[in-house]
Parts: structure tokens; C-alpha cells; sequence
């Protein structure tokens, strides 16, 4: 599947939430995300992401483990995508390391997840916050077959559109580019 999403700066998120709130429940998250990669940052490089994400909310915590191949749109960044829920954190992130792979960076995003369909897709919109950067960001995706990615897209640009964020406001920059660029 590949993961159709646009990601915005918003400049008005008290807006953009009550908006969002009138259109389904919002279920407030923490997640604390470790990217992983090959010693020599090959899959960093290649445009690919490794992560290990443990999400603490209100029903609980749960982890899940998350490979993002390069992206198949230059635009928007969407890239194909397959996650699995892991029982053991611990355990996972011992058997990546044993597999080779090193933490690259690791941060904490707080979010703000809303589900709802629109336009005849199941549709995620997140606002978020990550401490080390400036800025509330809106991310809204759809998980679809490659040969609905435009027609997705073009759904996912209308939504960001109701909601009043324009092109403008989009970017391709990426929490881990950002967060690294921080610390530098």
C-alpha cells in the first residue's frame, strides 16, 4: 500500500482542530519514534525509513514497526508502506540492532489524531507538535493501491483545502531532517 500524504505548516491550529474536531474524535497520542539505518546511512540516502514508534494514549501503548520504501511521488513525498504491530519494544529494537542497523535519531511528536472519511476515502488528519521544532504541523493521508495515488492525492489537497491550509503551506521537509538540523 502506499501511504498518499500531504504534510502542512499550519499557521492557525486552534482553527484547523475545531474544524477537525466537528468532523470526528480526536484521540490525543505521544509517540516516541527511534529511525534506524545501516551504519553507512545507505537507507537514509536511498529515501527509505526504518522506525520503531511506541504510541502511549489514552487506550494504552502500543508499538509498531515501520518500513517506508522510497518515495513513488516527488510532490508529496508518498511513499509505499508496511507496518506491523509488535508485541515487545525491547525486543525489537535488540533485534534490529542485531540485524546491523543503528538508531539514527529518535524524538517524541505529540498528536492529535482524527479518522474520518472523506470523499470516499478513509482519511487520517494529525496535527502535531514536536518539542525540539517550531511550528504545528498537519499531516492528512490514505492508505491506497499506486494506481489511485493521484486520484488520492487530489482528495487529500481538497481536504487540506476545507480546512483552509493552501499550497503554500505544504512541505516535503521532514520531522527527522528537522529535528537533526535542531541539534546540529
Amino acid at each position: 500500500m502506499i501511504e498518499a500524504e500531504l504534510k502542512a505548516q499550519v499557521h492557525a491550529p486552534e482553527a484547523v482542530m475545531r474544524q477537525l474536531d466537528s468532523r470526528a474524535a480526536a484521540r490525543a497520542e505521544v509517540y516516541r519514534d527511534t529511525y534506524y539505518d545501516r551504519p553507512d546511512g545507505s537507507l537514509e540516502k536511498a529515501g527509505e525509513e526504518l522506525r520503531v514508534r511506541t504510541v502511549h494514549g489514552a487506550d494504552g501503548t502500543r508499538t509498531v514497526l515501520t518500513y517506508k520504501d522510497a518515495a513513488v511521488d516527488e510532490e508529496s513525498g508518498s511513499k509505499p508502506e508496511h507496518e506491523t504491530r509488535i508485541e515487545d519494544a525491547t525486543a525489537a529494537h535488540a533485534i534490529l540492532r542485531g540485524l546491523g542497523f543503528v538508531p539514527f535519531i529518535a524524538f517524541e511528536k505529540r498528536c492529535r489524531n482524527y479518522t474520518f472519511e472523506a470523499r470516499g476515502w478513509q482519511m487520517l488528519a494529525t496535527l502535531v507538535r514536536v518539542p525540539e521544532i517550531d511550528g504545528t504541523f498537519l499531516e492528512v493521508e490514505t492508505l491506497v493501491d499506486e494506481g489511485d495515488l493521484a486520484a488520492a492525492l487530489d482528495d487529500v489537497r481538497g481536504v487540506l483545502e476545507e480546512l483552509g491550509i493552501g499550497r503554500q503551506d505544504l512541505t516535503r521537509e521532514t520531522y527527522t531532517g528537522a529535528v537533526a538540523a535542531q541539534r546540529r
